[in-house]
């Protein structure tokens, strides 16, 4: 779905920042809506999206226990 997105758990990532969970996190809410800028009257919802896949990728990432690692 979206290739650009690279991946961000252990192996894969030795540290992730949280600019590369908001750089997912954007290209995510891009892909979805459609849009890469949102029209001004779109803005707050599109940027509110992108905080709320930010946190959800940050929690998954905290609980994720990658065994062998």
């Amino acid at each position: 779905m979206c290739r650009s997105i690279k991946t961000l758990r252990p192996p894969y990532a030795e540290s992730v920042t949280e600019d590369d969970r908001r750089a997912a996190a954007l290209q995510y809410v891009r892909k979805v809506s459609g849009f890469r800028e949102p029209a001004p009257h779109n803005a707050a919802a599109f940027e509110r999206a992108v905080d709320q896949v930010a946190a959800a990728t940050t929690e998954l990432l905290d609980s994720l226990v990658v065994k062998g690692h």
